[in-house]
């Protein structure tokens, strides 16, 4: 059984790639250059300090890149290295942030190694649109990014900390904020959605 924590070396944590054991991974998403252009990406191998990623952007070394991964979320951090076809960044993240993104991988690792089922309702989709508005019932809107989504509901990225039980809509979608997470919150559609209804972000 895999464990980050076996994998991680005692005493003050460096950050620095090769600082913790990596995990093969192959997880799409999308990321955003220092510029705000967005290209779709696949992290293929990823550690709590560090993610490799193959994609048509051509960052510059030393390059802020944003990335939302499937199953991870959000990815804040700096380009360290360049090949050919593909980068690594350095990811930027609180020791709590890294603890949550080392039992993500944790889980992934094992979840492919003994074929183990998604521990959720609705399969996770990757939006292309990920800019969007949350508008409350009240009529205010807030602007947000979708971390996550599937026909249950979603995980937005916003400055506004939406109070626990808020009636939302997400673009056609109805629902409630039901949690509250470092990045963002969750939301909660009140009905299982169609992949017509989450059309206008696939």
């Amino acid at each position: 059984m895999y464990s980050f924590q076996q994998a991680q070396s005692a005493g003050p944590k460096q950050h620095d790639e090769g600082a913790f054991q990596r995990v093969s991974v192959n997880l799409a998403g999308r990321l955003m250059l220092a510029n705000h252009d967005e290209f779709e990406c696949t992290a293929t191998d990823m550690s709590p300090g560090d993610a490799f990623f193959t994609c048509e952007a051509r960052p510059r070394t030393g390059e802020r890149i944003i990335a939302y991964i499937d199953h991870v979320g959000r990815l804040e951090g700096t380009v360290s290295r360049l090949t050919d076809d593909a980068f690594v960044i350095k990811i930027n993240a609180t020791d709590r942030k890294r603890e949550k993104l080392a039992a993500q991988l944790t889980w992934i690792a094992n979840k492919h190694e003994l074929g183990l089922p998604e521990d959720r309702r609705h399969d996770r989709l990757a939006p292309r649109k990920i800019r969007t508005e949350l508008t409350l019932e009240d009529g205010s809107k807030y602007a947000c990014r979708i971390i996550d989504l599937s026909l249950s509901g979603a995980a937005v990225d916003t400055e506004s900390r939406i109070p626990l039980g808020t009636g939302v809509q997400l673009g056609g979608m109805k629902g409630r904020v039901v949690r509250h997470f470092q990045e963002g919150m969750a939301i909660e559609f009140l009905g299982v959605q169609s992949r017509d209804a989450l059309r206008e972000f696939l």
